[in-house]
């Protein structure tokens, strides 16, 4: 009877299927987006022709546009109620653009293309050449369309269930799928790049068109899953009807004021995710011209996906068994430990041939950076309560947009970082081997600063207050009053 009673009060266990089906969402999200903190850069630069100062400016002004979108999708989101549900019904319209611009993004009709045309602004000239353009295009249309369904199913999330044991596991199911979606995107896209184009460098214009076809495959599905995580999930934790009009865009700023939580986890956000971003980028370049082992690309890019399959079903146990602060320590620790292993690895000439050290020292990091950085989604819901319980209205559009902002951020300096570093250094895609400035630069943005961001993660995550009790507590303080 106890756990009917914990059934209608808004502390839901799921089933493994609904759990999966979850899941299968950032999967879906993954085959995309991952794509674009990892290989977009390089894909501009190399494949596509683009300078690397060109695409660092074109990735910070996407991300300036997002700061205007985000909160407006939030807000959009949590004042309507459609009929196929509050925040599942974007999966899939907001699914289908956003396949068709991940494909777009990859389309290699322009390659080797350099004419441009002119423009007046307020008197000045200014010139623009077709890529860059269409380029422009492309990816704003991709990362809006991205908000449109990653801000829904971010809220998602929190209107499955209150409990947080089952919020954890649900988080642990879900970062699990994803990083299948990750592994299949660091290994796939390279392997399977190479093996459409066996004669041609992976990373040049030539393999231009398995580039389009490999990313073509993963679009579809992508668009696929996202229609099966729309199937298997239900919202039972929703704002009500009745509250959803005084939802407004200033809502986001008002919870971030109010909401400490809230703001110690954005920061968190921005950190976590440049750390992710710049490390991403940085790979391709590393083992190019580096180590001199384009080969090992697959491999080593896969290893930042297999400690989760080992990792991640122990999340629950070992936050139970530390507590999730102590946790993020523990794992972020790990990671900056591996980091320096490979810039060790790298300035000494005996073990830079070492392959299987410098794999294993990815490892390492990898172990340290999926669980720390897969288990702070399991935080979202936690503060959209703690804002619940301040204001009276569960808003997790307007709270996952705030998030999505800063994690956005943090993938615009984790993209924009390493192609101007590689400008700085005078990268030159050209040269087979890189000047030593250049390499310096390419393992500064693989080893260094990616460690001093997790330094800064470690910090900021200190400042965060709510633990389980607290947050249990504020849980059912929530439900009791919606009973009276």
């Amino acid at each position: 009877m106890n756990a009917n009673i914990n059934e209608t009060r808004g502390f839901y266990k799921l089933s493994w299927v609904q759990r999966i089906g979850f899941g299968s969402g950032d999967l879906a999200q993954n085959l995309i987006y991952q794509t674009v903190s990892t290989y977009l850069a390089i894909f501009y630069t190399n494949v596509f022709g683009l300078s690397a100062g060109a695409a660092a400016a074109m990735i910070l002004v996407v991300r300036l546009i997002d700061v205007l979108w985000d909160p407006f999708v939030g807000a959009f989101v949590d004042k309507r109620s459609p009929k196929l549900g509050k925040y599942r019904t974007y999966l899939i319209f907001g699914g289908i653009p956003l396949t068709v611009f991940a494909i777009l993004c990859y389309w290699n009709g322009l390659v080797g293309l350099e004419n441009s045309f002119s423009f007046n602004v307020f008197g000045l000239k200014f010139a623009l050449s077709h890529k860059l353009l269409y380029a422009y295009v492309t990816y704003v249309g991709l990362s809006m369309c991205y908000t449109l369904v990653n801000v829904p199913y971010g809220a998602l999330n929190a209107s499955l269930t209150r409990d947080t044991d089952e919020i954890t596991k649900l988080t642990s199911v879900r970062m699990l799928m994803a990083n299948i979606g990750g592994f299949a995107v660091q290994f796939g896209v390279p392997a399977f790049i190479q093996y459409l184009a066996p004669n041609h460098d992976w990373k040049q214009a030539s393999a231009a068109d398995a580039w389009f076809t490999v990313l073509l495959i993963f679009a579809v599905a992508g668009l696929v899953l996202l229609v099966f995580c729309f199937t298997q999930t239900k919202e039972r934790v929703v704002m009500e009807s009745s509250k959803t009009e005084s939802v407004h865009y200033a809502d986001l700023f008002k919870e971030f004021i109010y909401n400490r939580p809230l703001r110690v986890l954005a920061f968190f956000f921005i950190t976590a995710f440049a750390m992710m971003a710049i490390g991403n980028t940085a790979s391709s370049y590393y083992l190019g011209y580096n180590i001199g082992r384009d080969d090992i690309v697959p491999w080593f890019n896969g290893l930042g996906s297999i400690p989760a399959f080992i990792f991640l079903p122990m999340v629950p146990a070992i936050k139970r068994a530390i507590g999730k602060k102590q946790m993020f320590y523990v794992f972020l620790s790990i990671a900056i430990i591996g980091m320096a292993m490979l810039y060790v690895i790298t300035v000494i000439p005996a073990l830079k041939s070492q392959i299987w050290l410098i794999c294993v020292a990815q490892f390492i990091k990898s172990t340290g950076v999926i669980v720390a950085t897969g288990y702070m989604w399991a935080l979202v819901p936690e503060v959209i309560s703690y804002g619940e319980r301040k204001t009276g209205k569960r808003i997790s559009g307007v709270v996952n947009a705030l998030t999505g902002i800063f994690f956005k951020a943090g993938f615009a300096l984790g993209g924009a970082i390493p192609l101007l570093v590689l400008a700085v250094v005078k990268f030159d895609k050209d040269l087979p081997v890189q000047t030593p400035l250049a390499q310096q630069g390419i393992l500064w943005l693989m080893t260094i600063i990616p460690a001093l961001l997790l330094l800064l993660a470690m910090f900021i995550i200190s400042k965060y207050e709510l633990d389980d009790d607290v947050i249990d507590k504020i849980n059912r303080e929530i439900e009791e009053g919606r009973a009276k």
